[in-house]
């Protein structure tokens, strides 16, 4: 067996993670608004974090306007490129999984990672690397793994394939193997960390796990690169196929409940926060879809007239006349001109959503946020510890 690994030592992780699924399963529809609103800005957030490990330059906030057709001016596009291909691997990869004649075989890593490196030739986009390779700590240079040769890498990606395909015990188990597998096959030139961590999405979706709680790993392996790291010691210095990868697979799933306890917990705040930014919005008698530009500016983003077009799916005359609107209400503010100007929160926006949801504060900007958000925290987390007494 490629990279064995001990299952017995995390069934107490595969059965914590099979009671979220089912809590969140039977949760109930969200409203389709929220959910696309949700969606989007975890796929900014998962974007963001894996391309920046493999040291693409880009923040959060670039990314989003990235993935809505508005290119920051400080960026390039060859990182634009790279933000736009890790999206569209995972949407393709989102896209295959539910397909009936879906196979994990060589293939479907090779298309990934096309796409991954968007079609980057030279970069060796969509082919197995044909010469050796070496995983360096970009922090002091030295070597700490070294990949099999290229000549062996066909033949182990196919194996890995063909246990993928055969099933392993539970879908977290599998999404934390192929990450392992990948990562130390090292299969190409370039992008292998952001392939081996499309695939363990996959993983988790093909299995049933397919809210983006359990398929959005990229932000807090972001967040926790000195564990993301030290996972992979069990690998050694030099690839071996009996490598015990147990201690990652821990890692791995530890990570993922981590991540569905936060989101959980993130994403019963934020819905409120949009129903109240949806009111705010009624109540100043603007069409509801201004609130996709008050939601952004409630948490310190700027909107540009661009970015609110590609959200709202308006003309550039509607989008001005929105944008106008929502200033003369208050909820927003102008700063710059002409191409540069860009819109915040206003004066009457964290008093009027603070009010929707009972929360008094006397503060303003970044504070008044923060105590909004704090406050509401503290009643869901209260009210999830009286649901599971």
């Amino acid at each position: 067996m490629l990279l064995p690994y001990d299952p017995k030592t995390v069934l107490d992780l595969t059965d914590e993670l099979d009671r979220w699924k089912t809590r969140l399963d039977y949760r109930g529809p969200l409203p389709r608004t929220w959910a696309g609103r949700l969606r989007r800005d975890l796929e900014a957030e998962a974007v963001a974090a894996s391309t920046s490990m493999e040291g693409v330059p880009v923040t959060v906030e670039e990314v989003r306007r990235i993935l809505a057709g508005d290119l920051p001016p400080e960026t390039r596009e060859e990182d634009a490129a790279l933000v736009r291909g890790y999206r569209d691997a995972m949407s393709f990869v989102l896209r295959r999984a539910d397909d009936p004649a879906f196979r994990w075989d060589r293939e479907l890593l090779i298309g990934l990672h096309d796409r991954i490196l968007a079609g980057n030739w030279g970069a060796g986009a969509g082919r197995f690397r044909t010469g050796p390779a070496y995983v360096v700590d970009s922090r002091t240079s030295e070597l700490v793994f070294q990949p099999p040769s290229w000549e062996e890498v066909p033949g182990l990606v196919d194996s890995a394939c063909s246990m993928m395909q055969d099933g392993l015990e539970h879908p977290a188990i599998g999404a934390a193997w192929i990450h392992a597998i990948v990562a130390a096959i090292h299969p190409f030139q370039d992008g292998n960390g952001r392939a081996s961590r499309v695939l363990a999405s996959l993983a988790m979706y093909r299995g049933g796990f397919k809210l983006p709680e359990f398929t959005s790993l990229e932000e807090w392996w972001g967040r926790h690169l000195s564990e993301y790291y030290a996972g992979f010691r069990c690998l050694g210095e030099t690839f071996d196929p009996s490598a015990d990868v147990t201690p990652f697979v821990r890692t791995h799933m530890e990570a993922q409940l981590h991540q569905v306890r936060a989101l959980d917990l993130r994403g019963r705040v934020q819905q409120r926060i949009w129903t109240a930014v949806e009111e705010a919005v009624r109540a100043a008698g603007l069409d509801s879809r201004v609130a996709n530009a008050a939601w952004d500016a409630f948490f310190g983003r700027d909107v540009t007239p661009r970015y609110y077009r590609a959200l709202a799916d308006v003309s550039p005359a509607t989008a001005t006349n929105d944008l106008a609107a929502a200033v003369a209400a208050g909820l927003l503010r102008p700063k710059g001109r002409a191409r540069s100007r860009r819109y915040e929160a206003g004066d009457s926006l964290y008093l009027r959503i603070g009010s929707a949801l009972g929360v008094h504060t006397d503060e303003s900007g970044e504070a008044a946020r923060a105590i909004i958000i704090g406050e509401l925290t503290k009643r869901v987390a209260s009210e999830r510890i009286q649901t599971d007494r």
